[in-house]
């Protein structure tokens, strides 16, 4: 059986890059350095930034950086792509097709376990261009569930903590997420997506319920299975 490879295309931001890498580490059942997976990160600093570029209309430019950087991976010998940023899935579809290895989706991975678990009203926390262009609610509707948006004074949170903060190298205000985390509980969601990986980084730092599914958690695991290796059970 040739070798599983692990593409990471990465940068999106860096600290998130590094968490995402991080987590498929602490989730291989691995008890030495060869029984993990072998892993090429492309960390793409110079990517524009993705919400910019979808709600300024320069999305052509954004996405063929994706593109080339998914064909460097590809290059590389990698057999399956990963993209531990969640506003970059707006094309995600496109980009599975221009190239020939299995591109993980991870809102889609994502919603896929709230179905099963039973979920019914989802909160979703992203940032504005993942939330305008409807990413999650699309895969939420296509598994018969509701995917639920904050409103404006809520959003201005979540990109505050997302740009304000995490992307700034701060570790994100206990504050402001108490008021999300309201928001949430009041409105009915039985649960809710960190659908940022800068949210994800957050939660890293402070420690959140089991009522938020990360998706980066979700995509680390998809990674490791997929290319054939075992999940340690924790």
């Amino acid at each position: 059986m040739p070798e599983q490879r692990l593409g990471i295309l990465g940068g999106m931001g860096p600290q998130a890059t590094q968490d995402f890498y991080q987590r498929i580490l602490d989730k291989t059942d691995a008890a030495c350095d060869q029984e993990h997976l072998p892993t090429l990160i492309w960390s793409d600093t110079s990517m524009p930034d993705r919400t910019a570029a979808i709600l300024g209309g320069d999305t052509e430019g954004c996405y063929q950086r994706l593109l080339a950087g998914a064909r460097l991976l590809e290059g590389g010998g990698c057999t399956v792509l990963a993209i531990p940023c969640n506003t970059s899935h707006y094309f995600a579809d496109r980009l599975q097709g221009e190239i020939s290895i299995p591109l993980i989706h991870m809102p889609r991975e994502t919603v896929g376990e709230l179905a099963a678990a039973g979920k019914r009203k989802v909160g979703i926390l992203a940032t504005d261009g993942t939330v305008r262009t409807g990413v999650y609610q699309r895969e939420c509707a296509a598994r018969n569930l509701l995917g639920v948006a904050p409103p404006a004074e809520i959003q201005k949170l979540v990109m505050s903590i997302i740009y304000d903060e995490i992307k700034r190298g701060e570790k994100g205000s206990r504050e402001k997420f108490t008021l999300i985390d309201r928001w949430l509980r009041e409105t009915g969601c039985d649960s809710a997506i960190l659908g940022c990986t800068e949210l994800s980084v957050y939660r890293t730092y402070h420690g959140l319920p089991d009522y938020y599914l990360d998706a980066m958690d979700v995509l680390a695991r998809r990674c490791i299975t997929a290319c054939g290796y075992k999940l340690r059970l924790v």
